[in-house]
């Protein structure tokens, strides 16, 4: 059954542990929230009872209104260590364990983060001991086993009392206060922090649930990503279990054949990923591993044709491509199910306003810029650390080039970051690894640009296909009608493209792959 939905601004002013328990009464106490990467089920009473057990201990460990390191991987330990600091009116700010110790230190200076909850288990299976042992100079570490081996008398009570009467004891937290710290991936420079409101998640997730109707109450999505990821967590995790839905979990994106045998077993019925991961399940997947999906949702890099004809084609699945921003909460269009345009990335959510801004050398499309209840409360930089810094306005500039047509579909162009200027024209990063996907399918392609002496940039093109050539590639580019600028100087064969851990390709490390190229010809 469909579940008819407006966007309604007045149920977002809750927090998300409020919310959380609006879904519990709506959906019921048995009702399953999570499936675990082990498989076991927990129900709404049980993930309440264990965000308030672990808050009331949690609480005991740290301070009002302090930032939280949570460096977890996806799954229920994750989600209920977010909820318990947030429940007790801590600011869980979430780690990207994969960034590596100069990035992760930065962020600890920049969220003025003192204690990092983790765990043991995590920290084995990861093999992440040295990466712990350098943050623990940094900070104070603590463990989910330790707290859970020692919880009291009154943390077992503040389980039941969050059953029947949580707000007795849960933290008085405003609706615009900062609930979330994420952090950008650094490839730029010093990671950003990102504060979000509980308002801008728990609107997002209301905004989704509007713009998607075709939502069932017996869903059930499957979420691969990382919570330190703001798809991965309000996607996979805040979506269903604000709605009252079913969120199945595994802990890394990467064991391919792995989770393709999981959505089939778990029954899920959409599946959140990225282009890169969602390929891979589809080739890895055999026959009916992922026909009980209704549909899957990519986001965070742009969706091939092929991933697309190749998940129709094996499973009958509908792909949606949707794009957003962490600064967005993080999801700013989607493609509706009922009027689905490849090649585009939906319409705008409801309650969020636009303006495109023109950019020189540029003739079709602007500067998107944003404003609404789930943009971001603001920056925290590293040379103001632990201060939140408000977008001017409310607006917040995505430094994304787009097209909006007649009836607010969007398409991407690209980043104005990925735009290389050869000869005064401003040419697309994007339509290179476009033509390149186009002539080599089964394949990933990054392209980068360089200075040039004499057009002001060049353009390198990083790929993993042994067959990749680049007079079949400026061929391809004549014959389809894309400007010959866009043709590379040089191809650039590599054993595989530099990925970061959110699935995204890593142009940190692709650019440092051209600029080492260029220097080596010098």
């Amino acid at each position: 059954m469909k579940r008819p939905y407006s966007y309604d601004e007045r149920r977002t002013h809750t927090t998300i542990t409020g919310a959380l328990l609006r879904a519990r009464k709506r959906a019921g106490g048995k009702y399953t929230a999570i499936i675990d990467a082990d498989d076991r089920k927990l129900s709404y009473d049980d993930l309440v009872k264990a965000t308030f057990a672990l808050g009331s201990a949690l609480a005991g460990l740290t301070e009002k209104r302090e930032r939280v390191g949570v460096m977890l991987p996806t799954g229920a330990g994750a989600v209920i260590a977010t909820f318990a600091l947030s429940a007790y009116g801590r600011v869980p700010a979430m780690l990207n364990f994969t960034a590596g110790v100069r990035n992760l230190r930065s962020a600890l200076k920049t969220g003025e983060i003192k204690r990092i909850v983790t765990a043991h288990q995590f920290i084995e299976k990861g093999g992440f001991e040295s990466l712990i042992e350098a943050l623990g100079q940094e900070a104070e570490i603590i463990y989910l086993e330790d707290v859970r081996d020692n919880l009291g008398v009154r943390d077992k009570a503040a389980a039941l009392a969050g059953l029947y009467a949580p707000d007795l004891i849960r933290a008085k937290t405003d609706h615009d206060e900062e609930a979330v710290i994420l952090f950008t991936s650094g490839t730029e420079g010093d990671p950003k922090g990102v504060a979000l409101s509980h308002k801008n998640l728990v609107a997002n997730v209301e905004q989704i649930i509007a713009h998607v109707p075709e939502l069932m109450e017996d869903d059930i999505i499957y979420n691969p990503l990382p919570t330190f990821h703001c798809f991965g967590l309000t996607g996979g995790a805040f979506l269903p279990l604000f709605g009252g839905l079913t969120a199945a979990f595994h802990p890394s994106p990467l064991q391919t054949k792995e989770i393709a045998t999981r959505i089939r077993d778990t029954n899920a019925t959409i599946l959140l990923a990225t282009d890169t991961f969602v390929s891979q399940y589809a080739r890895a997947g055999k026959e009916g591993d992922l026909d009980k999906l209704r549909f899957a949702v990519c986001g965070a890099e742009r969706v091939r044709d092929e991933t697309r004809s190749l998940l129709r084609r094996k499973f009958s699945v509908a792909l949606l491509e949707g794009y957003g921003a962490t600064e967005a909460s993080p999801v700013v269009a989607v493609n509706p199910p009922a009027d689905n345009r490849p090649g585009t990335v939906g319409t705008l959510l409801p309650g969020s306003e636009y303006k495109l801004e023109p950019v020189e050398g540029i003739t079709r499309g602007g500067r998107l810029y944003l404003r609404g209840p789930n943009v971001m409360k603001g920056y925290i930089l590293a040379d103001a650390p632990g201060v939140i810094q408000p977008p001017e306005e409310g607006w917040h500039d995505t430094g994304d080039i787009v097209v909006i047509d007649d009836d607010g579909y969007i398409t991407i162009r690209g980043r104005l970051k990925r735009f290389a200027k050869i000869g005064g024209e401003m040419v697309s990063l994007t339509v290179v690894e476009n033509c390149a996907s186009s002539l080599w399918p089964d394949n990933m392609h990054a392209a980068a640009a360089v200075p040039d002496g004499r057009k002001g940039e060049q353009i390198i093109l990083i790929t993993d296909s042994p067959d990749a050539n680049r007079a079949d590639l400026v061929g391809f580019i004549q014959n389809h009608g894309v400007p010959e600028l866009a043709a590379p100087r040089k191809i650039i064969q590599v054993d595989e493209i530099p990925v970061l851990g959110t699935g995204k390709t890593d142009y940190g490390a692709v650019q440092r792959l051209a600029e080492a190229e260029l220097a080596k010809a010098a």
